[in-house]
């Protein structure tokens, strides 16, 4: 579980309580600006707080290392980035960077089929399209198996048709797990058709929550 007690960052976010439950998806919707990226880098300890305390699991996040929470709390933003190589390569990066034993082809294989990028694990990125681009970086972090999934519109993007069946197939593997995932999505449907929880943000405050 996850709390914000009169947490603030600069003049950009002001929440005076926020808790997101464990094991559930919670969606963050509003308009462009309106501080939902910010929370989600405050989650993963990309920034820190000017006011307030965030706990996790109850411990306040504060004293908690960075680069272990990072492995247990992982941040996909809007703009992902792909390593030269392979789509092998940027599938194991995180097994590298995290020191991990890599897992076999035959899983990199299942990871990519859940994003619907039906290409050969040696296929250069080197030409990738935006949408390729976001798939492969989705399935690189669903590969890390972490705690918590931080996604920053992870669709924006794909087609709605392709939107749809990867979103869907993602939350239900998130589901299985019994994952949490934080989710910012444009897509209000989606976010009811998902989200245990749903968050709307407006000038850096929530405006109400639960679900819609």
């Amino acid at each position: 579980m996850i709390e914000f007690h009169d947490v603030a960052y600069k003049d950009i976010i002001k929440i005076d309580n926020l808790v997101i439950r464990e094991g559930e998806v919670t969606c963050l919707v509003g308009k462009s600006g309106g501080g939902k990226s910010t929370l989600l880098k405050l989650l993963n300890k990309t920034i820190s707080p000017t006011r307030g305390k965030i706990l996790y699991k109850g411990e306040d996040l504060a004293a908690i290392d960075s680069v272990e929470h990072r492995r247990r709390v992982v941040y996909l933003n809007q703009k992902p980035h792909l390593f030269p190589g392979t789509i092998k390569d940027n599938l194991l990066q995180g097994f590298y960077f995290q020191r991990r034993k890599a897992p076999s082809d035959e899983a990199l294989q299942d990871v990519l089929e859940w994003v619907r990028l039906r290409k050969p694990l040696s296929t250069d990125v080197a030409n990738f399209s935006g949408g390729e681009a976001q798939r492969l970086a989705l399935a690189r972090v669903l590969l890390l198996d972490a705690e918590v999934y931080l996604f920053d519109e992870p669709s924006s993007a794909l087609d709605d048709e392709t939107e749809d069946i990867v979103l869907d197939t993602v939350v239900r593997c998130v589901k299985e797990k019994k994952k949490t995932l934080v989710m910012v999505t444009h897509s209000k449907e989606h976010a009811r058709r998902h989200a245990d929880s749903i968050h709307h943000m407006h000038e850096g405050r929530l405006q109400g929550g639960g679900k819609t």
